[in-house]
């Protein structure tokens, strides 16, 4: 069974349930969900790992940002209780737990919600890796979930240790802002190496190499689908944050989001050339393919009309006739040879006037 539909089974068993019930939609993990935090203000910054879900209280604040980092979604009930301790509406904690949701932005007043999916591509293996990332930020606070550890944000953390530009002096927002701009330029990289593997796919057709060709071709317009359903909700997403004004996302924000909107813009015309450009692939491929195949059957035809005559002769010499011309000729055997020998020089002749050759 593949992953596909694994997901899906999982999400069947949504089907019936009443709205804002709690079903974890992804793979099944044993490893318990760890809460990282990072509460930080213009002149400190205290960072904590492993902490209790119970203790998140302590750590916000009117005078310092709070963000909040959930590696993993599979615990129910820990989601349950971060959704209780922080007043989440119930249909933001099963879109939250739903990894299939589609990129989104909603308004809930006294925080936003905003999901969409991060991508990894590994160069090595030519393989790409799509999880999904859940924000939820007010005026201080910033909550992400992640459904795996591990992520593109290290950067981020060490601008904010290290006190680097200009996140140590802006509100959640603006934090808000370096992680879906980091998600997004990381789009950029993984059309870059897409791109790189058309060019390598299209040598590998003209120089007709490999065998497995079709099925790579294959695989990267699908890889180029999956990157297409993530990247495009991402943008309508983006400009409903900016429609929603929320009254603690501030003016001089704004600006930042709205690069993020031209950036999305960016990427989508990239994968939409990218798509272009891989079913033109295939179907150089089936060209190629198809050119080959006549050139093997243009050999296999001009040896076929060589021996046609060839055939003939030896057929009508070969026949048991006792009284038959130069059947008894002490030359009749090198003449005939030679006449064979001249028809084949003839047609390879006139095959190539014929530019057949």
């Amino acid at each position: 069974m593949t992953q596909d539909s694994k997901q899906n089974n999982r999400q069947s068993k949504k089907t019936g349930l009443p709205p804002g019930a709690l079903v974890y939609v992804g793979e099944k993990k044993s490893k318990s969900v760890e809460i990282n935090v990072l509460d930080y203000s213009a002149e400190e910054c205290k960072e904590q790992s492993g902490v209790k879900v119970d203790s998140l209280g302590t750590y916000t604040g009117p005078d310092t940002a709070t963000w909040i980092d959930f590696d993993g979604v599979h615990d129910l009930d820990l989601i349950k209780q971060a959704g209780a301790l922080f007043e989440l509406h119930p249909l933001v904690l099963e879109d939250i737990v739903n990894t299939r949701q589609r990129p989104k932005s909603e308004d809930y007043g006294d925080y936003v919600f905003f999901t969409l999916k991060m991508v990894d591509y590994v160069t090595s293996s030519q393989r790409m890796t799509m999880e999904q990332v859940s924000f939820i930020f007010g005026n201080n606070t910033v909550l992400s979930f992640q459904e795996h550890p591990g992520d593109i944000f290290e950067p981020i953390r060490d601008r904010i240790r290290n006190g680097k530009g200009k996140v140590r002096g802006r509100k959640a927002d603006y934090l808000v802002f370096l992680l879906i701009d980091a998600v997004v330029d990381r789009y950029f990289f993984t059309t870059e190496q897409l791109g790189d593997r058309i060019e390598l796919l299209e040598s590998l057709v003209l120089d007709g190499g490999s065998t497995d060709v079709l099925q790579r071709i294959q695989k990267l317009r699908k890889d180029l689908s999956k990157l297409r359903r993530a990247v495009y909700p991402l943008r309508e997403a983006v400009s409903s944050l900016l429609k929603e004004e929320a009254s603690f996302i501030e003016p001089a924000t704004e600006k930042y989001f709205r690069n993020v909107y031209d950036h999305i813009v960016q990427v989508l015309d990239s994968i939409e050339t990218h798509r272009e450009l891989a079913s033109s692939l295939k179907d150089l491929y089936i060209s190629e393919v198809s050119n080959r195949t006549n050139n093997i059957m243009k050999v296999l035809t001009i040896m076929a009309s060589i021996f046609i005559p060839l055939t003939f002769i030896a057929g009508i010499y070969g026949m048991n006739f006792e009284y038959m011309p130069e059947l008894k000729s002490a030359y009749g055997y090198p003449i005939v040879w030679g006449i064979m020998l001249a028809v084949v020089g003839g047609m390879l002749y006139y095959f190539k006037r014929k530019d057949w050759l």
